[in-house]
């Protein structure tokens, strides 16, 4: 017989009644138990990252989803494996570590000292994992509980040790120098699959900025940036080819399509700018006092924006990069890797991008070198982990080539029974645009990549 419902009924002492009722006719064994030797179906939890004490909502959201499916697959007769697991090392937990101690860059965590702080890393895992198994047993969550797996676990390492083994001998791996998204905080690279969902509403510095040409008296290209810091570093200055370019009457060069009402006293073809020298904006520095300023064709210079003529600065840029090889561009890497202005930057020496901006817009003026400032909003990445706007930065690092593996990947894809379905299209999406992999992090608590590369070029 059903008992009566109250008209205000104590959700939470239901929960725990029905709970104590579980544990007290052990449910989940039985369970178990009579769905022995039927079809198999293995699920492996995520896992979830040991770093909160709580479980956060995004958490037991998902927990929930996955709960009710096992749940299912359970009612269906299948013999489940319930394996539970917790993401024991990288930045997250690091920088949680790092805000309680009161640290705020590598420096500090090597004068805290290291061992000790791999060693507080450690802690919060234990604490945090044990908090989030009576969170999500609280939470009505069935998995066999106590027999997670850890990933900071020798099995676990060895077992990634060994995959990265079989990708070097399929000749995936590779040591990249490249410019790469960084956070000058964390002072690490980060993987382009980790700036899904990262870009935020932010408003920068917008300049528009005077290269005087070397051959054209009198003449200037006018870029325009949102990023300052870069200026230093620029070798080359990019227009459309097939676009159409125009001299105002004070000599200034711009795309006629983005200023369709000024007159112009010459116009040519982007074509014809080709291999147009000019004074780089900070040629007084040594950095940029050996670099031939010149203009190159580039096919994807937007319209949209800025003046149609951009400026490139391979050392801080992945397309800029990119024209660099190409072009056989010099590349200027301007700030280390916590984002501050190495010695031979003269004034700039020690600043970080951000207080550089405001220095290096003075300077430009001071020149007559500035065209007008102001604040642009746009979209930008930061750091998902500390919030911190990235940059890009010349870097060597680790990475697994994606493309021998892309057609593999989206048959795969392609096999999945997605629910929604348009998960999976979404799926392919990424696999068809996603980039090489970039798995090195240059920190102090996570995995050790298990080789190095010999004077021989051998890697070990």
């Amino acid at each position: 017989m059903f008992k009566p419902l109250p008209d205000k009924p104590d959700h939470p002492s239901l929960e725990l009644e029905i709970l104590a009722l579980w544990e007290r006719e052990g449910t989940f064994a039985r369970l178990q138990e009579q769905n022995r030797g039927g079809p198999r179906f293995s699920f492996v939890d995520g896992p979830v990252t040991a770093n909160r004490m709580v479980l956060g909502v995004h958490t037991a959201w998902g927990r929930t989803l996955k709960d009710v499916f096992q749940r299912y697959k359970a009612l269906q007769g299948h013999e489940l494996r319930y394996q539970n697991g917790f993401d024991c090392q990288g930045l997250w937990i690091e920088v949680g570590v790092e805000r309680s101690l009161g640290l705020n860059s590598k420096r500090e965590i090597e004068e805290f000292g290291l061992a000790e702080f791999a060693r507080r890393c450690r802690e919060v895992v234990v604490q945090s994992s044990r908090a989030l198994t009576e969170g999500s047993i609280r939470l009505g969550q069935w998995m066999n509980w106590g027999e997670d797996y850890f990933t900071f676990s020798d099995t676990n390492i060895e077992y990634i040790w060994r995959f990265l083994r079989h990708v070097h001998e399929q000749g995936w791996l590779y040591l990249g120098h490249r410019s790469t998204e960084w956070c000058p905080r964390c002072g690490t690279s980060i993987s382009a699959h980790e700036l899904v969902g990262s870009y935020v509403d932010r408003a920068d510095p917008s300049l528009f900025v005077r290269f005087p040409l070397l051959d054209r008296p009198g003449e200037a290209l006018v870029i325009w940036t949102t990023t300052p810091w870069t200026l230093p570093a620029n070798v080359a200055a990019a227009v459309s080819p097939d676009a159409d370019y125009g001299r105002r009457e004070n000599g200034e060069w711009v795309a006629v399509a983005r200023y369709p009402d000024d007159r112009f006293e010459e116009r040519l073809r982007g074509e014809a700018l080709v291999g147009w020298r000019y004074t780089g904006p900070f040629d007084e520095l040594a950095p940029g006092a050996a670099v031939e300023h010149r203009v190159i064709p580039w096919d994807d210079v937007t319209l949209d924006d800025g003046t149609g003529i951009v400026h490139i600065a391979p050392g801080c840029g992945a397309e800029d990069f990119e024209l660099s090889r190409v072009h056989e561009l010099p590349v200027l890497t301007p700030v280390d890797e916590s984002g501050r202005f190495y010695d031979d930057y003269g004034w700039l020496h020690g600043l970080s991008t951000v207080e550089a901006a405001e220095q290096i817009i003075g300077y430009l003026e001071e020149q007559g070198r500035l065209v007008e400032a102001g604040l642009h909003e746009h979209r930008y990445p930061e750091c998902w982990r500390c919030h911190t706007p990235l940059i890009f930065r010349i870097s060597d690092d680790w990475f697994i080539a994606v493309d021998p593996l892309r057609d593999r990947l989206r048959s795969e894809n392609a096999a999945v029974e997605w629910t929604p379905e348009y998960m999976g299209k979404r799926m392919d999406d990424w696999l068809v645009n996603m980039g090489d992999w970039n798995i090195s992090r240059r920190r102090y608590y996570g995995l050790p990549l298990p080789f190095y590369p010999c004077a021989c070029v051998h890697l070990n």
